[in-house]
């Protein structure tokens, strides 16, 4: 077993054409799991990612903030407490609200990919 706490896990840049600023910082949380890949995100005021799709289902749990995720159909506002379930290949964004900063954990199979659908 092993035990880790998010805010003793260091915070490191987060630089990505996917994301709408550099204001991102990244925790790897759990970098020991051979299955899923499991890191916090967090979003500068108004920052978000670009439509983007993964070929493995994506979860989101809000941490902090309040954010917006969204598809080519709907945006919701997301607050603390908050989970998100995107299945594989659904076009989507999520991010911090312009008045707001935002952070979520993500949770995805190891090794899955992401393909950015917009510029």
């Amino acid at each position: 077993m092993k035990v880790s706490r998010v805010a003793e896990v260091q915070k490191k840049p987060f630089v990505s054409p996917l994301f709408t600023s550099e204001d991102v910082t990244i925790q790897a949380i759990l970098p020991d799991s051979q299955e899923y890949d499991i890191k916090k995100v967090n979003f500068g005021w108004g920052v978000r990612l670009k439509f983007h799709a993964h070929d493995s289902e994506q979860i989101l749990i809000v941490t902090t903030g309040k954010g917006i995720v969204a598809t080519e159909q709907e945006k919701r506002v997301v607050v603390p407490g908050d989970v998100i379930f995107i299945p594989a290949g659904e076009k989507h964004w999520h991010g911090a609200m312009s008045d707001s900063e935002f952070s979520h954990i993500f949770i995805y199979r190891r090794g899955s990919k992401y393909t950015q659908l917009e510029d």
